[in-house]
């Protein structure tokens, strides 16, 4: 790996333009000055305004040797007009006037050096000598700056992700919030979708489980379902306890967890929890869902395999006309009357209660993001009729689909969220 660069070691050679009409005095100061010792070089000369105007653009050049009254453009009016082309450029005067008024504007326009001819070699060299050494320093300062940048360029990726778990753990501060998302440069709308994963086995086998072997296996778990999350804009982090955390700003398919819990079982034959929610509210109320996330992956532990699948088979066929607490019983190989059982004792809640709860969940999310119409909603969650649809909403939001609409998404959220 290549070490990085330490700003204390650079040299650089600067190049330098003289600028003077007269071709006897441009060349007593390139020959008077030992450059190589100064570490500059003469790149080019010029014999009035304009044309060092153009070479120093041409040339790149770091320091300027200007004659202050050179013909077409003197030499206040060429540094005018470099400090817009070349602002970083230095400038070291050279004139034949000791006027007060040149000196002050030279001074205002930020020229490093004002020197009298006829030019003595041992002047004009130390003020080069000083005019380097500030050109060092900022230079030393430019590179440490950039180096700086390329440093946090590098590690972009872990700064967003321990932003996030600050930011979902309810840690950032509500006015720091866009200042952090637009520095990490991550979109400045509220994620559309919260997640968490959970992996069970590990934490009960820590004292036994090869700490090297864990991390393995959370990195895996990272890979596959960012390879499920495809090119959707989102952020994985993980807590200390090693539960992993997605923060999504482009909506993945509704049975993203069961997805993820299959294909993780079936790469690494590994169990894992994974609950996803839709997001509807404020950047700041962004932490909220994290927390109901995590309390459903952790409280998947209570639950039966057998309840478990039924509700990934709920969540997953919701708008099936022939889904039923039979056929469901039937496809679990259990009877309906102890699969009704077992859903009450666990969910605390029935099979119809949990298919309606889906319906209206993905219901909301058409009326929230789409224009259809309310009968094509109703047909698409589920229901045979446009009445019975309305009849089941407004009973679990409060008001009817037509009104939520309407209001812009308020009513009963709580309800489907259970």
């Amino acid at each position: 790996m290549k070490e990085p660069m330490d700003p204390t070691t650079i040299t650089k050679k600067y190049r330098v333009l003289i600028a003077d009409d007269e071709p006897i005095i441009r060349e007593g100061i390139r020959d008077a000055i030992d450059w190589a010792t100064l570490g500059m070089e003469v790149v080019g000369e010029a014999e009035d305004g304009e044309e060092a105007l153009e070479r120093v653009v041409d040339l790149d050049v770091d320091v300027v040797l200007v004659d202050m009254n050179m013909p077409f453009l003197n030499g206040i009016g060429l540094i005018r007009a470099l400090q817009q082309k070349c602002p970083r450029c230095r400038y070291l005067i050279i004139s034949g006037h000791d006027e007060f008024a040149y000196a002050q504007e030279a001074v205002r326009l930020g020229v490093e050096d004002y020197i009298l001819k006829p030019v003595e070699a041992e002047q004009l060299y130390a003020a080069l000598g000083r005019l380097r050494q500030r050109l060092d320093e900022e230079y030393q300062r430019t590179a440490y700056v950039r180096q700086a940048a390329d440093q946090i360029e590098r590690n972009i990726p872990l700064l967003r992700q321990r932003f996030c778990l600050e930011w979902l753990e309810g840690q950032i501060r509500e006015r720091d919030l866009m200042e952090q998302l637009t520095f990490l440069r991550l979109p400045s709308t509220p994620p559309v979708q919260i997640g968490a994963v959970r992996w069970p086995a590990a934490e009960a086998r820590k004292t036994v489980m090869r700490e090297n072997d864990r991390q393995l296996f959370l990195y895996a778990v990272e890979n596959i379902i960012s390879e499920l999350l495809e090119d959707r804009p989102h952020v994985l982090f993980r807590d200390a306890g090693g539960l992993i955390g997605i923060c999504l700003w482009q909506e993945a398919p509704e049975e993203i967890a069961a997805l993820l819990e299959q294909q993780i079982s079936s790469c690494l034959n590994i169990a894992i929890h994974a609950h996803v929610e839709f997001h509807t509210g404020t950047l700041e109320e962004t932490p909220g869902t994290y927390r109901l996330c995590r309390e459903r992956v952790y409280g998947e532990v209570r639950l039966s395999p057998l309840v478990r699948r039924a509700r990934q088979l709920i969540q997953e066929e919701y708008a099936e006309r022939d889904l039923t607490l039979e056929s469901l019983a039937t496809r679990l190989q259990v009877s309906a009357v102890y699969l009704s059982r077992v859903l009450k004792k666990e969910l605390d809640n029935s099979f119809v209660t949990l298919v309606t709860q889906a319906r209206i969940r993905k219901a909301v999310q058409l009326l929230d993001s789409t224009m259809l119409p309310i009968h094509m909603i109703a047909e698409r969650v589920g229901y045979d009729t446009q009445h019975y649809f309305s009849t089941a909403f407004k009973k679990a939001m409060g008001i009817s689909p037509a009104q939520y609409r309407k209001d812009g998404g308020t009513g009963n959220r709580s309800s489907i969220t259970q």
